[in-house]
C-alpha cells in the first residue's frame, strides 16, 4: 500500500475484564504518541454497536487506513471487526487484533503495573505490524455442489437428508452392508420411550427415496486428494455376494455360523445374513470377513461365493465424517467380565430384552434373575495410574455422558416388566443432564431402586459366590452414602454400563488429515465458535465421531454439520482466508527446500518456466492446499517466500517493538 499509514488504535476495557488489571487510559496515551498513529482511544465494550460505530466514524472522518485493536481473543471477535472496517470502506486485512484479555490481563491479575507495561509492548508490536500491512483478498475457489457423508448411522443419515433437502447432491457411504448404525441395536429411546426401529425406519426411508442422495453400502473411502470445494474421492465397494434371485436359496443352504455382533455375541447367525427385520438394503449380504471360502450346495450344485470388489471415483466439495463410536468392551476379568457368565454389559442386556419381548420374568442362561446390580462408569472416568490403560497407553478419563440415563432407562424398563426384581444401582455420580432425564432418576428412587455410591479409586469388586450360596455372584462395594460402610450384595446378574470409545479409523484420519483430541475422538476447531468444523477446510464432523452423545445430540450435531456444508457449497464457490504462502519469483532460484519441508500434499511444487529464452525453476504455491504454516518460509535460503498477512518483515518489526523499553517507546513518540 503506497499511501502513508494512518493508524487508529483502540484499547478495549472488555467490560472490566481488561481494565480491572491493565491501566487502559495510560496504554492509549502512550500509543497515541507513536509514529503514524492518528487516533488512540479506549472503549468499555468495543464489540458493541456503539464501539463499532466509533471505529467506522474514525475511518471515514480521519482517513484511517490501518486499525489496531486490543481486546479479547481474536477467535471471538476478529470477524466482527473485519466486518466493521469493511462497512467503513477499508480492506478487512488492514486491521490487526491483539488478545489483551487472554494474553495479559487474565494472566497478570496481581501485577497491574507489569500488565500495563506488557499491554503497551503488545499494542506497540501491533502498530509496528500495521505499518507494513497490505490489502489482501480472500481466495475464491469453484466448489463442487456435492457432499460426501461417511457413515450410515443416525448422524450420517440426518446430515445427508438435511444437505439434500437444500438441493445439494449427497453420496452416503457405509462400511457395513446395512444402514442404521448403533441406533438399530436399541429397543426404545429415551426420554420419549419410542421404539427405535420405527424412528430409524422412517429416517432411512426418507434418505433412500431422496433423489439427491446416492447410497453405497459395504464401501470404504480408500483415497482422498484435493481441497475444500474440490475433493477427489476414491471409494472401494465389496459385493453383497448374492442376488435377489439366489439370496434365499443360498441363505437357507449356508451352514457356516458365526457370533452375531448385532446381538453382541448373545446369538449366532449365518455368514449370509440380515441383522434385523426390516433392515436396509433388504437383500442379504455375505460377511466376507468370516466367510471361510467353502462351497455352498444348492440343488446338487456347489457354489463358492466371490467378493467382486469395485472402485469408484467421485468429486465432492465437502466431507462429513459420521463414523460413530464403539461401545467399550471390558477387559477379561474386569468386574468378572468373560470369567463369570452372570456378568454382562448394558448393550447386551438391551439386546437380550429385545430378543425376549413379553417375558414374564427376567432370565439369564435359563436361570431366573431375582436380584440385579448395575454398575456405572465402566470404561469411562478412568484414573491414570489406577486403571489399566488402553492399547495406546491412555485411559478413558472422560465421561461418556449417556450411560447414566441409559442405565436408569433400563431400570425403568426392568421395573415395568419385572416389578418383583430387586435392583441395585452402583454409581460415582448421577449425570442425567438432558431434558426429561432427571425423571428417570426420581422414578427409580420412588420405585425402590437401592442406590450405592462408590469412589473411582475404590471400585466395586465382583466375585463368584461360594458353591451352594443363594446367589451365584457377590458384589463388594464401599458405600459413600452410609459413611463408607462395606457392603456385600448377593445377585443373580451384574450389568456393566459401558461407555463410548472412539472408533478405530486411523486410515481415514490420515487421509483426511484431521486431528484427534486428548480423548482420541475427532477434534473440532473450537467447541463454541466452530463446533463441527475440523482444522481442515471442508471436513466436517457429525455425531459420536466427535465425542459421546445421545441420539438427540447426534441428530442436532448432524444438522449443524449439514448447515455448515450448505453454507460452504450452496453458492458453488468457496472463500478461504488469504493467509497462505506467496513466492517472490525474483528471489526464488528453485532450490526445492520449501517442497521438502512442506507436509501438505500439493501445497507447493517446483515448476519450470521459460524466461528470456532460458528455462528457470520456481516454487509455485497452490493456495487451496496451503495452510499458511510457514515451514517453507523457515527453510528458504533466499527469503523468497512469505506468508501473506504474516511476513518476515512484519514479524521482525513486531519483535523490535516488543523488545523496546517503555521509556524508549515513549521517546520514540
Amino acid at each position: 500500500m503506497s499511501e502513508k499509514p494512518k493508524i487508529a488504535v483502540y484499547t478495549c476495557y472488555c467490560g472490566g475484564n481488561i481494565s480491572h488489571t491493565v491501566k487502559c487510559e495510560q496504554v492509549a496515551k502512550l500509543l497515541a504518541e507513536q509514529p503514524d498513529v492518528v487516533v488512540s482511544r479506549t472503549n468499555m465494550s468495543l464489540c458493541s454497536d456503539a464501539g463499532q460505530s466509533q471505529i467506522e466514524e474514525d475511518i471515514r472522518e480521519l482517513g484511517v487506513n490501518r486499525v489496531v485493536i486490543g481486546a479479547c481473543a481474536p477467535s471471538l471477535h476478529e470477524q466482527t471487526f473485519r466486518k466493521t472496517v469493511i462497512r467503513a470502506g477499508l480492506n478487512p486485512y488492514l486491521y490487526h487484533h491483539i488478545g489483551l484479555r487472554e494474553q495479559d490481563s487474565w494472566v497478570h491479575t496481581c501485577d497491574a503495573d507489569g500488565a500495563t507495561c506488557k499491554a503497551v509492548r503488545l499494542m506497540a508490536a501491533g502498530v509496528a505490524k500495521a505499518r507494513l500491512l497490505d490489502p489482501l483478498e480472500p481466495i475464491q475457489l469453484e466448489a463442487e455442489k456435492r457432499a460426501l457423508v461417511i457413515g450410515g448411522g443416525v448422524a450420517g443419515l440426518r446430515a445427508a437428508l438435511d444437505i439434500a433437502d437444500q438441493g445439494l447432491k449427497v453420496v452416503l457411504v457405509e462400511k457395513t452392508p446395512f444402514l442404521g448404525g448403533r441406533m438399530a441395536q436399541l429397543d426404545t429411546v429415551f426420554p420419549t420411550g419410542e421404539e427405535a426401529h420405527i424412528l430409524l425406519a422412517d429416517l432411512i426411508d426418507k434418505v433412500v427415496n431422496h433423489d439427491k442422495i446416492t447410497i453405497f453400502t459395504q464401501t470404504e473411502v480408500t483415497k482422498v486428494s484435493g481441497y475444500v470445494g474440490n475433493y477427489g474421492i476414491q471409494l472401494t465397494q465389496h459385493s453383497r455376494g448374492v442376488s435377489a434371485e439366489n439370496a434365499k436359496a443360498l441363505q437357507d443352504a449356508c451352514q457356516q455360523m458365526v457370533a452375531d455382533e448385532f446381538n453382541y455375541g448373545l446369538t449366532e447367525r449365518k455368514v449370509i445374513y440380515q441383522p434385523y427385520h426390516g433392515c436396509y438394503p433388504p437383500l442379504p449380504a455375505v460377511d466376507w470377513e468370516h466367510y471361510n471360502g467353502e462351497p455352498i450346495n444348492i440343488n446338487g450344485k456347489s457354489e463358492i461365493l466371490k467378493d467382486e470388489i469395485q472402485q469408484f471415483e467421485l468429486s465432492a466439495g465437502a466431507v462429513v465424517v459420521a463414523t460413530g463410536f464403539d461401545p467399550y468392551v471390558p477387559r477379561e476379568g474386569e468386574y468378572g467380565y468373560s470369567e463369570l457368565p452372570q456378568v454382562v454389559t448394558l448393550p447386551q442386556l438391551i439386546r437380550h430384552m429385545a430378543l425376549n419381548p413379553g417375558a414374564k420374568s427376567l432370565e439369564w442362561q435359563g436361570h431366573k434373575v431375582r436380584d440385579i446390580v448395575l454398575i456405572h462408569c465402566v470404561g469411562s472416568r478412568e484414573i491414570e495410574g489406577i486403571d489399566e490403560p488402553q492399547e495406546d497407553g491412555q485411559v478413558n478419563n472422560y465421561c461418556s455422558r449417556v450411560c447414566c440415563t441409559a442405565t436408569l432407562h433400563m431400570i425403568e424398563e426392568l421395573r415395568e416388566n419385572f416389578p418383583k426384581l430387586n435392583i441395585y444401582d452402583l454409581y460415582q455420580d448421577i449425570r442425567t443432564y438432558g431434558r426429561g432425564h432427571e425423571d428417570y432418576y426420581i422414578n427409580a428412587l420412588d420405585n425402590g431402586t437401592r442406590f450405592v455410591r462408590y469412589h473411582g479409586e475404590e471400585k466395586p469388586k465382583v466375585f463368584a459366590a461360594p458353591k451352594g450360596d443363594t446367589h451365584p455372584v457377590l458384589v463388594h462395594v464401599t458405600d459413600a452414602l452410609t459413611y463408607n460402610q462395606e457392603l456385600e450384595i448377593p445377585v443373580d446378574l451384574v450389568v456393566l454400563a459401558t461407555g463410548m470409545q472412539p472408533r478405530q479409523i486411523d486410515d481415514l484420519v490420515k487421509m483426511l488429515k484431521v486431528s484427534r483430541g486428548n480423548d482420541r475422538f475427532l477434534l473440532e476447531v473450537h467447541p463454541k465458535l466452530r463446533p463441527v468444523e475440523t482444522a481442515v477446510n471442508g471436513v466436517i464432523l457429525a455425531g459420536t465421531a466427535q465425542g459421546p452423545m445421545n441420539i438427540q445430540e447426534s441428530i442436532s450435531a448432524a444438522s449443524a454439520a449439514a448447515a455448515k456444508v450448505i453454507s460452504l457449497l450452496g453458492s458453488g464457490q468457496v472463500e478461504l482466508q488469504p493467509f497462505v504462502a506467496a513466492v517472490d519469483p525474483e528471489k526464488c532460484n528453485g532450490t526445492g527446500a520449501c517442497v521438502e519441508a512442506c507436509e501438505y500434499e500439493d501445497a507447493i511444487a517446483l515448476e519450470t518456466f521459460v524466461e528470456d529464452g532460458k528455462e528457470v525453476t520456481r516454487a509455485v504455491v497452490t493456495p487451496a492446499n496451503c495452510t499458511g504454516c510457514g515451514a517453507c518460509v523457515a527453510v528458504c535460503p533466499n527469503r523468497a517466500i512469505d506468508v501473506q498477512g504474516w511476513t518476515l518483515a512484519q514479524y521482525e518489526a513486531m519483535v523490535d517493538a516488543i523488545a523496546m523499553d517503555i521509556v524508549d517507546l515513549v521517546e520514540a513518540g
